[in-house]
C-alpha cells in the first residue's frame, strides 16, 4: 500500500502523488466502504480517486541508482525489430510495449520509433501519426519518471540522458 505523500506510477497517467489514503467524503465513488488513493498526477492536473486494491497497474517510482542504471545501459536496449503496414496491428504492438509500465520497454519503443524514422526519412518519408503519437507518449512518460527519479526539471531530462550516453561512450 502506498503512503500519503509517495509518488508512484498510476496506469498511463504517469507519475502521481498520494494526497490522501482513506474514504473520500464529498466526493461521489461507487463504493464508500473502501478505502481510496487521492491522486494528484505531478505533470498534470486534476485529482484522481481509485480504491487501493484496484487491479488498474501502480508502481512504486524508479530510486535515482535505478534512473542512473537505466540511462547507462540505454545503448545496450535494442529496437525492436517489428514491422507491419497494418495500423490497427501497429497501434496493438506499441499499447502492448507500453502497458509494461517498465521504463526498459519506453525506452525501446521510442528507440525502435526513432529508427523507423530514419529510415523512412532516407526514403524522403515521414513516420506515421501512430508512430509519432506513442513515441511522444513514451518520452513523457519515461521522461516524468526520471524527472522525479533524479529531482531535475522534466525539461532538463533529454539533455541530461544525451550528456550520460555521451560520457559512457
Amino acid at each position: 500500500m502506498f503512503e500519503k505523500g509517495s509518488l508512484m506510477i498510476y496506469d498511463t497517467t504517469g507519475v502521481c502523488r498520494v494526497e490522501d489514503v482513506g474514504r473520500p467524503e464529498g466526493v461521489p465513488v461507487s463504493d464508500k466502504t473502501k478505502i481510496y488513493y487521492k491522486l494528484a498526477p505531478v505533470f498534470g492536473s486534476g485529482v484522481i480517486y481509485i480504491p487501493v486494491d484496484t487491479k488498474v497497474f501502480m508502481r512504486p517510482v524508479i530510486t535515482k541508482n535505478e534512473a542512473e542504471d537505466l540511462i547507462r545501459r540505454i545503448p545496450e536496449i535494442r529496437e525492436s525489430e517489428f514491422e507491419t503496414k497494418n495500423q490497427k496491428t501497429l497501434e496493438n504492438y506499441y499499447k502492448e510495449s507500453m502497458r509494461s509500465h517498465a521504463c526498459e520497454d519506453l525506452v525501446q519503443l521510442i528507440k525502435t520509433v526513432h529508427l523507423k524514422k530514419r529510415n523512412l526519412e532516407r526514403n524522403g518519408r515521414k513516420a506515421g501519426k501512430t508512430d509519432q503519437q506513442y513515441m511522444k507518449r513514451a518520452q513523457a512518460l519515461l521522461h516524468e519518471e526520471l524527472s522525479v527519479a533524479l529531482e531535475i526539471p522534466v525539461d532538463q531530462v533529454e539533455e541530461y540522458i544525451t550528456n550520460r550516453v555521451g560520457k559512457a561512450e
